[in-house]
């Protein structure tokens, strides 16, 4: 005689369930809020640990907010880093280091706030960059500001599946879906324009991750200017969700090491005994707060023991860390970063970068390569009504607004 019994029924975590966009939405208006709340205290003379400190507690008191009472995990995505002029990776410092603590920024330099919220492991990480003290930016920083606003919107475009925006009859859709999508050869000569224009290079290993539930380096990547041996795998598809980054230097755009403690770690999918009770009690505080998204070592309960605790379980490969890096040159550098989702209607920005004030931002250098300003035309999504009435006119500004 058959038994009964209950079966779960399996989720859907794509982006066909409404739910899990409305998860990533959620997430991505609680990202927002604290980067505009961080990027607003970046003045000269702030602390960075304390800027940190602060995005970290505004991102857990906005999430508390949110899916009460629901048995959905929440958490920080991302910790809030703040990268000085020169450094390439997110920055975060701690408290138990002295001399690091006491890093504060400087009238005038390029500051990157990093940071990022996740619902029901579905992250939603955001870059931007402001100029400390500067109510107005000319010269070489304005530079770099415009050529990685025209450089992010552009590929913000090549992200788009071949034929996904498509108009016109039916046979020209379908031709237009037959074309095969950018290489990554490709996509890096065509941002390198934008780059050249405004006398910028692209920052080495510059990487796009597609991001998947708990997972923010999943199995494709596009990478820019990559080094030796270094290659992307794989192109965006319709249904998926991509961590859209782009870097620019002032200078060669190589990268060195920086000679600082690696602060930021993530746990890996790596399997290992470990052996000393601290590695083990170390990482089951990693595991219950983080998953395995992205952390800071002082966001653990005991910051000088978790500096002990990780090493054994980032020597066996269970605990990524990520190794401080900065512009060859000590030259300026900006990173934007955006989540976008992927839908048949085209691009949506979840979390993204502000679009910057021109009036205010102002370089005596200009786009003029046909190629390149023909792409920056195209719309991000397709028109739904008459709010796209004036697509076009905002997409030759490269505007990019969500839609």
């Amino acid at each position: 005689m058959a038994e009964n019994q209950t079966q779960t029924p399996e989720v859907d975590y794509t982006l066909n369930n409404p739910d899990t966009l409305t998860k990533y939405k959620t997430a991505a208006q609680i990202s927002h809020k604290v980067l505009e709340a961080v990027s607003a205290q970046c003045v000269e003379g702030a602390k960075i640990i304390e800027l940190c400190q602060q995005g970290d507690k505004l991102l857990e008191e906005e999430l508390a907010k949110v899916y009460k009472g629901k048995k959905i995990q929440k958490g920080i995505g991302h910790p809030t880093t703040v990268s000085p002029n020169s450094h390439v990776t997110p920055y975060t410092p701690l408290v138990s280091e002295t001399a690091e603590a006491e890093t504060t920024l400087k009238a005038g330099e390029i500051a990157k706030i990093q940071l990022g919220a996740q619902i029901d492991g579905f992250g939603t990480i955001v870059c931007d960059m402001v100029v400390v003290g500067a109510s107005e930016v000319t010269g070489r920083e304005a530079d770099l500001i415009h050529a990685t606003y025209y450089a992010n919107e552009l590929l913000l475009r090549l992200m788009a599946p071949p034929g996904l925006l498509a108009t016109g009859s039916d046979e020209e859709k379908k031709k237009a879906a037959a074309e095969r999508p950018p290489t990554q050869a490709r996509i890096t000569q065509l941002i390198e324009k934008i780059a050249k224009t405004y006398d910028c290079t692209i920052v080495e290993n510059t990487t796009s991750w597609l991001f998947e539930r708990n997972e923010i380096e999943a199995e494709k990547k596009i990478i820019l200017s990559p080094g030796s041996g270094v290659k992307g795998e794989g192109v965006p598809d319709v249904g998926e969700v991509w961590g859209v980054e782009v870097g620019l230097s002032l200078g060669s755009g190589k990268v060195k090491n920086l000679d600082l403690r690696p602060t930021l770690h993530r746990r890996t999918t790596t399997t290992y005994q470990l052996k000393r009770p601290s590695s083990r009690a170390t990482l089951t505080e990693i595991v219950k707060k983080f998953g395995q998204f992205p952390f800071s070592l002082r966001q653990l309960d005991d910051e000088k023991a978790a500096k002990v605790g990780v090493i054994e379980s980032v020597r066996n490969g269970v605990l990524r860390q990520y190794e401080p890096a900065g512009d060859a040159d000590n030259a300026a550098v900006s990173r934007y970063l955006t989540t976008i989702a992927i839908t048949k209607n085209g691009i949506t920005k979840l979390a993204a970068p502000a679009t910057p004030d021109f009036e205010k931002i102002k370089s005596d250098k200009k786009i003029e390569d046909e190629e390149i300003l023909k792409i920056l035309e195209l719309p991000l999504s397709k028109s739904t009504g008459s709010k796209n009435k004036n697509k076009k006119k905002k997409a030759k500004k490269a505007d990019g607004a969500d839609e």
